[in-house]
């Protein structure tokens, strides 16, 4: 992946469905980017943004409903 800058100006920011409410860990995801989905908190969107190329997004989402990981 290219590592210069990326403009995420036409990012559109969307919250799990799940993250209301008492739950203050939530994160924000854009998935709308070519060839790229961005990840960032939502609580600091000023923050900055990680971002990955979708095949690795992709890879974290099935690990994680395999429970690869502890949540």
């Amino acid at each position: 992946m290219n590592e210069r800058a990326l403009d995420l100006s036409q990012a559109h920011w969307r919250k799990a469905t799940r993250s209301t409410g008492a739950n203050t860990g939530c994160v924000e995801v854009a998935a709308n980017l070519p060839e790229v989905t961005a990840i960032r908190d939502s609580k600091r969107p000023e923050g900055g943004a990680h971002v990955v190329s979708r095949e690795a997004f992709a890879a974290f989402l099935s690990d994680v409903k395999s429970g690869r990981y502890t949540l």
